[in-house]
């Protein structure tokens, strides 16, 4: 949690007002393992960063989907070690997406109040194309779950092209693997009982979601030690 190019710096009381969350509710979340233990500095003072308030998003995202304290625990504990701050906002992205809920409808200081940071028109004109907001009459259309990883890319150094393009990747990719997915699952359920069927379904879906994405990011990593080619010009 401390490779994070950021250091730690957050106090406990500064970790629970950016999370929103109570000191206490933060303690407990520690005390049960699902937060890991803080960087201790000078005077003894624990300190923490962004893959603390990462994984704090990610816990509430998981409670807000019903899920138990030891469901959450289990979830938490099939995932990587290594997963960075920006790793964690893209699980609790897919986390988000599991909810049949619809867009919210924000005027613009809840939008830049929800994204943490001030917003300029050409930063919500980059959120607009990447599909996390829409503008609608003087307000904006706020898909909860995606925001997060939306301000995060605005900070990434490459073109809006390059964004959007790897996006149209992603789409292309998943709904195949979606398509097949669904298609095993319809073969081996095709003898049960509806309610059976759909208790099942509820429980797969965050298992194969989280597979699939501790899988990409797996084979991403191996992808990117390859990167750039053995010969390549050294940037000057």
């Amino acid at each position: 949690m401390t490779s994070d190019a950021q250091e730690p710096a957050l106090t406990v009381d500064e970790l629970a007002a950016r999370s929103g969350l109570t000191v206490r509710t933060v303690r407990f979340y520690s005390t049960r393992g699902l937060l890991p233990p803080p960087v201790i500095g000078p005077r003894r003072v624990g300190r923490y960063g962004p893959g603390h308030l990462s994984r704090l998003a990610l816990i509430e995202e998981l409670r807000h989907q019903g899920m138990t304290l030891a469901a959450i625990e289990r979830y938490l504990a099939r995932l990587p070690a290594d997963l960075s701050a920006q790793d964690l906002a893209i699980h609790r992205a897919v986390v988000a997406s599991w909810s049949p809920e619809g867009p919210e409808t924000v005027d613009r200081a809840e939008l830049e109040r929800r994204a943490g940071r001030p917003l300029d028109d050409d930063e919500v004109e980059r959120l607009a194309a990447m599909e996390v907001v829409e503008r609608a009459d003087g307000a904006f259309r706020l898909d909860a779950g995606l925001l997060p990883l939306g301000v995060r890319l605005l900070d990434v150094p490459l073109a809006q092209e390059t964004i959007l393009a790897a996006r149209a990747v992603l789409l292309d990719h998943s709904r195949a693997a979606a398509h097949a997915l669904a298609g095993l699952l319809r073969d081996a359920v095709a003898e049960r009982e509806p309610r059976d069927v759909r208790s099942l379904t509820a429980h797969m879906q965050p298992l194969v979601v989280q597979a699939l994405l501790t899988t990409f990011q797996r084979s991403l990593r191996e992808e990117l030690r390859e990167w750039p080619p053995p010969g390549a010009a050294e940037p000057s």
